[in-house]
């Protein structure tokens, strides 16, 4: 499947979510993420996140499709982090 997860949490845990989601999916902006991943990659990394936040202030929202073909996507200025140059 494919996924956009989008996270937004507290300094002190910025760093440790952004290596996390580094592991799994490719950064594409601030705090936002991209890629194809398995249910059960995904199911780990949600475990791993949730280790991660405060869920009494911090957030993650995981936007799921089937496949990145189904996904319009425009960027309007400089993109920070292509991922279409993989091999």
């Amino acid at each position: 499947m494919y996924v956009i997860l989008v996270y937004d949490v507290g300094e002190k845990r910025v760093t440790k979510m952004l290596k996390l989601c580094r592991k799994y999916l490719s950064w594409i902006q601030n705090s936002v993420f991209e890629g194809e991943i398995t249910e059960a990659k995904l199911k780990e990394l949600q475990i791993r996140a949730e280790d991660i936040i405060d869920s009494n202030y911090d957030s993650i929202i995981i936007f799921k499709n089937r496949d990145e073909k189904w996904l319009n996507k425009q960027v309007i200025g400089k993109e920070r982090s292509s991922i279409d140059n993989y091999l």
